[in-house]
C-alpha cells in the first residue's frame, strides 16, 4: 500500500498532465520537511472549507480526497475540483505543516485548477507560495521549482503580463540546465512557452531563435531516430506559423513529409496531418521574405489538400475523424477560393457521413451547426499604452467590441455592425471590424448544403487604463470644436 507521501507524488504526477500546465511533481519522503509554522495563505475569493472541530486528518481521508480530486479533474468538473484542491491544501498543512514539500505540491495543484478556471490572480498567488516554500526547504535552484514556475509563467501570460512571464520561464529553463544539463528534453515545453511570450512581446526574431534552439535539442536527441523527430517538426511548424514565418513553416512540414516517406511510402496515413497543414499554410503571405520570395498563393495549397484526401480514402482502417477532417479541409479550401460547387458537394457528403450515429452527430454539430472562420488573425488584447510596464493588474479596466453580422452561404461576411464599449475606443473597433470583414467562413451546413446564418455574434474583450480613456475623451473634445475627419462607418 502506498504511504501518504508516495501517494502525493503519484497523484501529482498523474493529475498535472490533465491541464495545459502539465508537469510531473517529485515529492518524496526523504526530502519532506515537517514544521509547525503558520499555514500558507491560499488565494481565493472564498474561504477554505473547514474540517469539523473533532475531525482527525487520517491517511485514509487524505487518500480519499486526492482520489476525488483526480476524478473531478478527469471529468472536467473544475468548480468542484477547486473545492477539493483547497481542502487538500488545508489537510496537507495539518499533516505536514505549512513549510513542507507536500504543501508546496498541494498549492501547485490548486494553482493549476484556478488557472483552468480563469482565476489567474489566485493561481499566481498559490504558485508563488509553492515556489517560496520550496526555496525555503530546498534551495533556489532545486528541480522541484520547475513545475510551479511554469504554472506561474502561464498565469502571468493569462493576465497579459508577458514581461513578467519572460523572467519566470527563463528562470525555469535555467534550473533545468543546472540540474539536467543544457540539452535536456525537459526544457522543451518551457522554451515553447518562452517563444509564445516573445511573440506576445512582439519580438518574433527572438521567438524564432528560441524555436531554432528547440529544434537543435531535438535533432541532437533523435539523431539516430528520424521518425522520432516528427513530433518536434510538427510542433516547430506550428510555432513558426504562430510567429508569422510561413516560409519556414512550410520547410518544416516538407521535411516531416520526407522523413515519413523515406521510412514508409507515399500513402502512409501519417502523411495526412502534415499535408493538410502544409496546404493551410498557403492561405498566408510570408512578409518576412524579401523580393520575389514573398508569396501566399492559395492555389498552391490545393495539391496538398487533395493528396491528403486521397491517402485518407485509401486507408480503410483510418479513424473516421481523420478522414472527415481531411475532406472538410479540402471543402474549406474550395470555399476560400470561391469554388462553391466543389465545396458544396463535399460538405453535403460529409454532412451525411456524420449523420450515421450519435457519436458522429456530435461532431456534425461542432463542425457544421455554426459558421467557422477558415483562417483568422489575432486581435490585440490591450490598448497599446497599457500593454507593458509594471502596472498592477487591478488598474486595468475591461472594454468590449461586439460585432453582429451575417455569413452568406458562400462563407462571406455581410451586414456587419460593430459597437465599442466604451465608445471612445474607435481604433480598436476599426481593427476588429476590419478583421471580421476579411474573414472567410465555412458556412452553416445542412442536408441541402450551405445556408446563410443571420445571427452571428462575435465579442472581443480588451484591457485599457483609465488614462487611455481620458486621453481619448480629451482628443474627442478637441475634435468636436475643430472636426477634421468623419467618425468610423461600420456599414
Amino acid at each position: 500500500m502506498l504511504t501518504i507521501t508516495q501517494y502525493v507524488t503519484f497523484v501529482s504526477a498523474l493529475l498535472l498532465p490533465i491541464t495545459a500546465l502539465a508537469q510531473e511533481a517529485d515529492v518524496t519522503a526523504d526530502n519532506a520537511v515537517v514544521t509547525q509554522d503558520q499555514p500558507a495563505a491560499v488565494a481565493d475569493e472564498g474561504a477554505l472549507p473547514e474540517a469539523k472541530a473533532n475531525d482527525e486528518i487520517t491517511e485514509e481521508r487524505l487518500l480519499q480526497e486526492f482520489s476525488r480530486y483526480r476524478r473531478l479533474l478527469q471529468e472536467g468538473t473544475l468548480d468542484e475540483a477547486d473545492i477539493a484542491a483547497k481542502k487538500i491544501v488545508e489537510m496537507t498543512i495539518k499533516v505536514y505543516g505549512s513549510q513542507s514539500r507536500e504543501t508546496a505540491s498541494a498549492l501547485n495543484n490548486l494553482g493549476i485548477v484556478q488557472h483552468s478556471n480563469g482565476q489567474f490572480d489566485a493561481a499566481i498567488q498559490n504558485f508563488s507560495s509553492s515556489i517560496e516554500i520550496i526555496e525555503i526547504v530546498e534551495d533556489r535552484l532545486h528541480g522541484a521549482l520547475v513545475n510551479p514556475l511554469k504554472g506561474l509563467g502561464t498565469a502571468q501570460l493569462g493576465i497579459g503580463r508577458p514581461d513578467k512571464a519572460e523572467k519566470t520561464f527563463t528562470r525555469a529553463a535555467h534550473i533545468t540546465h543546472v540540474n539536467d544539463g543544457p540539452h535536456n528534453l525537459g526544457q522543451i515545453e518551457i522554451l515553447e512557452s518562452l517563444a509564445e511570450t516573445q511573440i506576445q512581446l512582439r519580438d518574433t526574431k527572438q521567438a524564432l531563435s528560441i524555436l531554432d534552439r528547440i529544434h537543435i535539442i531535438n535533432v541532437r536527441y533523435f539523431k539516430e531516430d528520424p521518425m522520432g523527430l516528427i513530433p518536434s517538426l510538427m510542433s516547430r511548424a506550428r510555432w513558426q506559423h504562430h510567429a508569422g514565418y510561413y516560409d519556414e513553416e512550410r520547410l518544416s512540414y516538407r521535411r516531416a513529409i520526407r522523413i515519413i516517406q523515406s521510412g514508409s511510402d507515399k500513402n502512409d496515413p501519417m502523411l495526412i496531418e502534415p499535408l493538410v497543414r502544409l496546404g493551410g499554410s498557403y492561405y498566408f503571405t510570408d512578409l518576412t521574405s524579401s523580393g520575389p520570395k514573398k508569396y501566399g498563393l492559395v492555389t498552391a495549397g490545393e495539391t496538398y489538400f487533395k493528396r491528403a484526401v486521397r491517402i485518407a480514402e485509401r486507408s480503410p482502417r483510418l479513424d473516421w475523424r481523420v478522414r472527415a477532417k481531411a475532406k472538410i479541409a479540402l471543402a474549406d479550401y474550395y470555399t476560400f477560393s470561391d469554388s462553391q460547387n466543389r465545396s458544396r458537394k463535399i460538405y453535403v457528403e460529409m454532412w451525411r457521413f456524420l449523420s450515421i450515429n450519435e457519436e458522429r452527430l456530435a461532431f456534425r454539430n461542432k463542425w457544421f451547426k455554426d459558421p467557422v472562420p477558415i483562417i483568422q488573425n489575432r486581435l490585440p488584447l490591450f490598448v497599446d499604452s497599457g500593454a507593458m510596464g509594471d502596472t498592477p493588474r487591478d488598474k486595468f479596466l475591461t472594454g468590449q467590441i461586439i460585432v453582429n453580422y451575417k455569413v452568406s452561404s458562400r462563407g462571406r461576411v455581410k451586414n456587419l455592425r460593430t459597437e465599442a464599449n466604451p465608445p471612445e475606443f474607435t481604433d480598436m473597433q476599426r481593427m476588429v471590424h476590419r478583421e471580421i470583414r476579411h474573414r472567410v467562413h465555412r458556412p452553416r451546413i445542412e442536408e441541402s448544403g450551405a445556408v446563410s446564418a443571420d445571427d452571428v455574434v462575435f465579442e472581443h474583450t480588451f484591457s485599457y487604463l483609465q488614462a487611455d480613456l481620458d486621453a481619448l475623451r480629451k482628443a474627442n473634445a478637441t475634435a468636436t470644436t475643430n472636426p477634421k475627419e468623419k467618425p468610423p462607418n461600420d456599414k
